[in-house]
Parts: C-alpha cells; structure tokens; sequence
C-alpha cells in the first residue's frame, strides 16, 4: 500500500482565504460533465478524468441535477475494488468535484464564503480555529504513522485522502500524492466541519457567533408499525434556508478493514442525504450496506465548564469519527464503541443507531439491538439500548433535547429550564408533545411523511409560547418555519424569533426500502399547512441563495438506484 502522509499548511503559508479563492474563481465558468471516470495511466501513474463511464475506471461518478424540477440533485459514486484503497478514496473525491463542481460553487458562496474570509483570516477567533485545526490533523498524522489500531486510522487516512482528492479536482490539478499533502484549516475542510463549528465557535469564544440561543437542529422518528408490521426511520433537518443547494447521495466504495488489506468494510455502501462538497451527510441520515441506519439531533452544549475538554489532541473531530464508525460497524453497540473514541466533544448529538438485521415483521417479541441510543457532550458519552422502550410505546422521537439524566444535567439543560420553563425540558417540550398526539396516526410512509412534515403553529395549542408576542410561533412544530415569525415580535430567546431557518427537508426510509438503498425525500420548507417559501417575496430575499429554485412547492420523491 502506498503510504500517504498528512502534512499542514503552516502559520507562515499563504493566507487561507488566498488559498480559497485560488480554489474556487476557475470552477465557476468551467464545463462540466454529469459523467465522469477517473482513469490511472498504467505507464506514467497519472490520473486523469474522461466524461464517460468507463469499466476500467479507478472511480467513477454520474450527477443527475433535478434541483429546479424536484428539488434535488443525485449523486452516484463508485470506487474500483481492483485497485488500492489509498488511490480508490482519492479518485472517488476527484470524480465527485468534477461532476458537480458548479453546485460547490453556488453552495460555498451561499453558506461559507464570509467565514474567516479575506477580511476576518487575522482575526483573533480565526486565528484560535486555525491554530486548533492545524494542531488536530498534526496529531492524527502521528497516530496514523504510529498505526496502533490500524482499521481506525486507515479509515480516518482514507476520509482525508478523498477530501484532498475533492480539492485537487475543484482546482483542477490532479496529483495524487505519493508520501505527502497538504489540507488547508479554511479549504473545503469546512465544508465538513458545519456541526463541529457550532462548539468549536463556543469553546474558542466566537463574539461574532451567529446561532441563536436555543436554537433547535433537527427532528427524528423511528415508529414501529401496528402489529410491528414495519419500521419506519425518518428525519427532518433544520438549517438556514441558504443551505437548500442538496444532494442525495450513493457511495460504493469498497474500502479494505487495513491498509494490509483484509476483508472489505461492512459500511462498503452507503446512500444519505448531503450538500455539494461534503463528503459525509452532515444532517446526518445513513442507510448502509452492512444493515445499519444512523441519524442523529443535534443537543449542544449550554455548560462552558465542559468547554476545557475540546482539545486538539486525542480528539478525532465528529464528521470524521461518524465516517469511520458508519464503514467498520456491523451493529448497534459496535457503532457505539468506535464512535466514542477521542470524543472530540464537538457536534454534540443523540445519535439512533437502527439495525434492521434484528427487525422481523410482525413479531412480538423485543429484538435486542434493534435500536441503540447514544449521546455525546464533551467529556462524556453514554449508549444504552433501547429496542424494549421502542416496543413498549411503538416509537422513538428526537427533538434536540438530551434524554439520559446525566447528559441532561451536566449539559446545562437542567438549568435552562429552571430559567425558561418547559421548553427546554425532554417530556413538555412542545416537538416532545405533538410527537406524543400524533405518532398513533402514522399507519404507512404516506401518513410517516404527514407527521415529519407538520407545521400548524397557528392553529395548535401545542405551538404556543406564551412568553411570545404573538402567541403561536412557527419554530413550534417538528418541521419549523421560522421565517413565517412576526418580525415585529418579543420573544423570550433567540430561536423563537423571525429567520431563515426551519425545517429544510424530510426523508424516510423503511425495513424494504432500507435493503434496496432507497428512500423517499423531500427538500425544501413544509407547506402542506402555511404558505409555501418562496425567495422573492420572503423578508430574506437579498440574502445570497444562488442555484436555489424561487419558490420552494415540491412533492416527495422515491429515490431509487440502477
């Protein structure tokens, strides 16, 4: 195997924000293939791409852009097993740039284009990150030369090295490296650091910080059928409205458990949604070869003391330990014992890990392992399972508040409702409640997809806040609209007020679609109950959202693969 080395721009580099635009000004008039293969030159070791799909490709990768028709793009993405893992993962990151360079483009100037950009590299928070992020892939370059668990870190090498595959190919140099390259802290590393910057910002004392308090990421369901005829998975993201640039994606990518080699990984096939130049899902909802689907609600962290525990070393960052634990685990606990290591106590979620090997339809009794809970905060992580609950009330909802005691009190939420009422609490929440009244109605995927997408604040009781002015608010229900907020409101925090943000897809898997990789999503704000979004007329409208449709009615799609 070829031996890939990590090495990091240093502190006297070219400034960072140089570095992007030098990366994304030639993509942005560039001509773009949706089919392209990544061909090794067998004479020169050269990698070049060609828009076709060829059999002999070392990967290979085909976009579908349906953005304006139906609201999503589709990637499918495939390595070649009869070449070696460090080759496979770094043409996979080039085939993927290639065919949807365009969509990075339009996604990195509506999302992170300001963010410790030219006029904010030099200041002191930027500074803090970039020192952060420099001093964390330099310890993961010792650890993977030092190769004292060799499946690990040959997973985290592998993640690094398509990144960098990703980069070079945007750029439009493709090299790939033979002892050693280099990864920008402000490249498209960010692109994948979206959740870790949420803590990274708080426990590096961001005082330009853009989140407000209370701020709620995300809804899930797992609903057990009548008669256990069924399982039901499904997720709703919550996110600014300027993040809607999506992707549905494939990866095959038949990774080895080594670098010696060994058996392929049981995660080798994993579909999930995504966003262009993210190389993981980031909402996050996987469905995955070995049997497994993972998605997670983000819970935070409202305690500074627990801040101490994020450092960089021993710290693997969580986009990349969700990565390795989704390739190498074959069930629940396993998922749980991988993913726990180096708690980098950023992007702090309850994670459901749903093992549909251990679900047989309409059996009665209570299949252990079938669904796994875990929560991370910094400095702690806690799993159990909890198949015997999911059958004892015929549901698991997750709505951004923790659910173990010990997360709950040490996180600070605890506090925060002494302070604020309900709201925070884990059972009178008001998502915890409409969760509690509706999920008997859900009977099939049609009635699953009703709930996930359920905004009726003006007229349910459950979606008043009655510290509000006016009374019934929009970030109330499982999929929020919090644009459709009075402006002219008072509201006791942050998130209760008037922003883009809300409830920006839904996707929903079962025990039949999950075998076949499918599943059914829809992208953009619910409207099923509230006027639709709709950019042109939204008090958001100069905010920049290229590449977006203007106004945002679409219907749930199947996604289904060849």
């Amino acid at each position: 195997m070829t031996i890939i080395q990590l090495h990091v721009i240093s502190e006297m580099a070219v400034p960072s924000w140089c570095l992007l635009l030098v990366v994304l000004l030639p993509a942005a008039g560039r001509a773009q293939s949706p089919v392209v293969s990544v061909i090794l030159d067998p004479q020169t070791g050269n990698l070049s791409t060609v828009p076709e799909k060829r059999t002999d490709a070392v990967a290979w990768a085909v976009l579908k852009d349906g953005i304006q028709e139906n609201g999503w793009a589709v990637l499918e993405l495939e390595s070649n097993k009869n070449y070696n893992d460090s080759i496979q993962a770094y043409a996979a990151g080039v085939a993927e740039a290639a065919v949807s360079q365009r969509l990075i483009y339009m996604h990195w100037m509506n999302t992170m284009v300001n963010y410790c950009g030219p006029y904010k590299y030099e200041t002191p928070y930027c500074e803090r990150l970039r020192a952060y992020l420099q001093a964390n892939l330099a310890w993961m370059q010792e650890q993977m030369e030092k190769s004292e668990d060799q499946e690990y870190w040959h997973q985290v090498r592998l993640a690094l090295l398509q990144l960098k595959g990703l980069e070079d190919s945007y750029d439009g140099i493709i090299s790939f490296p033979q002892k050693k390259f280099t990864l920008s802290p402000f490249g498209f590393l960010l692109f994948q650091l979206g959740g870790d910057l949420e803590d990274l910002e708080a426990a590096l004392n961001n005082s330009e910080a853009q989140s407000p308090f209370g701020s709620g990421s995300c809804s899930a369901l797992i609903k057990l059928l009548p008669r256990n005829k069924d399982l039901l998975v499904s997720h709703v993201t919550w996110n600014t409205y300027q993040s809607m640039l999506r992707i549905i994606k494939k990866y095959t990518l038949p990774f080895r458990t080594s670098p010696k080699g060994g058996t392929v990984v049981p995660g080798w096939a994993q579909t999930f949604s995504s966003y262009p130049g993210t190389i993981f899902s980031g909402d996050d909802f996987y469905q995955l070869s070995s049997g497994l689907v993972t998605l997670e609600t983000t819970i935070g962290n409202s305690n500074p003391n627990l801040w101490k525990y994020i450092q960089p070393q021993n710290s693997v960052l969580e986009w990349l330990r969700n990565i390795v634990a989704n390739r190498l685990a074959t069930g629940g606990q396993e998922w749980v014992d991988i993913f726990k290591m180096f708690n980098s106590g950023t992007y702090n979620n309850q994670w459901m890990i749903v093992d549909y090997n251990k679900f047989h339809a309409g059996a009665a009794e209570v299949p252990s392992g079938l669904l796994t809970i875990l929560e991370q905060i910094p400095g702690m992580v806690i799993a159990e399972d909890k198949s015997d609950l999911l059958y004892q009330t015929g549901y698991w909802a997750s709505y951004n508040v923790p659910y173990f005691t010990e997360i709950f009190n040490a996180s600070g939420q605890a506090a925060l409702v002494e302070q604020y009422g309900d709201w925070f609490s884990y059972s009178k929440t008001p998502r915890a409640q409409i969760f509690h009244r509706n999920q008997t109605f859900v009977q099939d995927l049609s009635s699953m997809v009703k709930l996930m997408r359920y905004n009726d604040f003006l007229h349910d009781p459950l979606s008043r806040c009655e510290s509000c002015t006016p009374k019934q608010n929009g970030e109330n229900a499982i999929s929020a609209r919090s644009d459709l907020n009075s402006a002219n409101g008072t509201y006791p925090f942050g998130a209760m007020r008037q922003r883009q943000h809300g409830g920006t897809d839904m996707k929903v898997t079962s025990y039949d679609f999950a075998k076949r990789h499918i599943m059914m999503a829809v992208n953009g704000p619910t409207w099923d109950q509230v006027p639709p979004f709709e950019w042109s007329t939204s008090p958001f409208r100069n905010l920049t959202h290229m590449g977006h449709p203007d106004l945002w009615k679409f219907n749930p799609i199947v996604i289904r693969w060849d």
